[in-house]
Parts: C-alpha cells; sequence; structure tokens
C-alpha cells in the first residue's frame, strides 16, 4: 500500500516573512529596473516605477569606461584569492584545533577568537603599517595579505572537524597515512558544507569591502570594484543609468554567489556550531 502523499501548509510565519521578503526585494527590483531606464526617466518626479522600454545605454556608457573593467578584474583577484587561502589555510588550522593537542592550544584558540570582536578601526593603522613595511601599499597584495586567513574561517572548521568521527582517521593511520594526507584525501571531502560556507562568506565580505581598500589604496588602477564605484558615481552623478547598471553588476556576483550555497547554510552552521 503507498504511503500517504504528505502537503507542507503554510504556517503563521509565513503571514510576517512574505511580506518582509516582499521588502527586503522591492530595492532590488527597483535598482535593476532603474538600470535599463533613461536618465530622463530616472530623474522624472515623481520617479517612474516602471521603464517605457529597455535601454541599455547606461550599460553602454559604463563598460566603454575603460577602467570599470579593470576594477572589476581587480575585485575578482583579491577576491578568490582570500577565498582560496581561507580554505587552505583555515582548514589546517580549524584540523590543528580539533585533532591535535598541544601546550597552549586552547589559550591560543581564545586568543584567536578574542581577535574577532576587535573592530576595524583598531586594527588599521597597525595593518596599514606593516603592509607599508612590505611594500605592498598602492598594491593589490596590500588587499589581499590581510585576508588570507580568518579567525571566523579557522573556528568555522575547527568546529565541523570535531562533529566527523575520528574511526575512519584512525584507519588511515593505522595504515600509514600521514596527517596532511588524511585532511585532504578523507576529511575534506566529507567537509563540503563547511568549505562552501567559508568560501560564500569570504567572498561576500572580502568583494564588498570598501573601508580597507580606501586606505590602502591610491591609484586608480589598483582600485576594486566597490571604491572604483564610489569614485565612478562621484564623477558621474548625472549619468545615473550608470551607475545603477555599475551597481547590478557589483551586486550580481555577490547574489549569484550566495544563492548557490544558500542550501549548506544550514546544514554546516547547525553541525559546527554545537561542539566544545
Amino acid at each position: 500500500m503507498s504511503s500517504p502523499v504528505t502537503s507542507r501548509r503554510p504556517s503563521g510565519w509565513h503571514l510576517l516573512l512574505a511580506p518582509l521578503t516582499v521588502c527586503f526585494a522591492l530595492p532590488l527590483v527597483w535598482l535593476v529596473l532603474s538600470s535599463v531606464m533613461s536618465d530622463a526617466e530616472i530623474n522624472r518626479f515623481p520617479p517612474a516605477l516602471w521603464p517605457k522600454g529597455i535601454d541599455l545605454g547606461g550599460y553602454r556608457y559604463l563598460l566603454g569606461n575603460a577602467m570599470f573593467p579593470r576594477w572589476f578584474a581587480n575585485s575578482l583577484v583579491v577576491a578568490l584569492a582570500a577565498v582560496l587561502s581561507n580554505l587552505l589555510l583555515g582548514a589546517l588550522g580549524g584540523y590543528a584545533f580539533a585533532r591535535m593537542r598541544f601546550a597552549g592550544s586552547r589559550a591560543l584558540l581564545a586568543l584567536m577568537l578574542a581577535t574577532m570582536v576587535i573592530p576595524f578601526q583598531l586594527t588599521m593603522i597597525p595593518t596599514f603599517l606593516v603592509m607599508k613595511e612590505l611594500g605592498l601599499i598602492d598594491t593589490l597584495g596590500a588587499l589581499i595579505v590581510p585576508s588570507l586567513v580568518t579567525p571566523f574561517a579557522v573556528f568555522l572548521f575547527r568546529q565541523f572537524f570535531l562533529g566527523l568521527p575520528r574511526e575512519m582517521e584512525e584507519a588511515a593511520w593505522i595504515d600509514g597515512c600521514s596527517r596532511l594526507r588524511v585532511l585532504f584525501s578523507i576529511v575534506m571531502p566529507l567537509a563540503r558544507p563547511a568549505l562552501s560556507t567559508v568560501a560564500v562568506l569570504t567572498f561576500l565580505s572580502t568583494w564588498n569591502d570598501l573601508s580597507w581598500p580606501l586606505i590602502a589604496i591610491n591609484h586608480d588602477t589598483q582600485y576594486t570594484l566597490q571604491l572604483g564605484l564610489t569614485t565612478f558615481q562621484g564623477q558621474h552623478h548625472t549619468r545615473w543609468s550608470a551607475v545603477m547598471a555599475g551597481n547590478v553588476i557589483t551586486v550580481l556576483p555577490v547574489l549569484v554567489a550566495f544563492l548557490l550555497a544558500q542550501k549548506t547554510f544550514v546544514q554546516s552552521l547547525t553541525s559546527s556550531g554545537l561542539k566544545g
């Protein structure tokens, strides 16, 4: 006998979440619609809520600016370098804290976690001085080096690894595998939720960062997309269609990254947040 089909009925939470979803989505929808409006429609009062036709003049003007593709490439290089380094170094650090016991490990972990509550304003000047001594100011290296590994990535990997059973690792050790081989051959394939979560969160924070590039970068050829778009908006405030198109291009990678990894967020955080 076939089992009855169960249907999910709307709960009372949907009455609250549905209007909130619409409120949060409206600015993004209006941004996309404004990017395909003409400047006359955007500057009209009261503002137009729907374009009369699709006008791609803002995108053509934006992409015709020789610096904008360069800014996009700079942001992509910085974000991808930060993601790859956090995946590698964060996994190594998290595995060490989860599986290895050494003198002062708990104190070192507590000290590392304490750095997460230090505001950026307190570390801004020391970081700048270090980058200046390394000769990295006004280069993409000044944006990549401080983001090579974050305490959050190490902590999330540690919490996830604590939830994995040790039996498979112990069997590999008996067979003569080293710790690094166990990590990359056995543990890492099981840590896909943690890997995707760290990758997306690192990408989001690096891609959207404006404060540090504003301090460390002076020449426009080294601008990131956020910094370049801010300068572009100040110089081209009358071309609102181009400004809106630039914001759409800036938001698009972030939105795609979030949609691709949203299913792994809950799985990773619930499996890693309850282990001590």
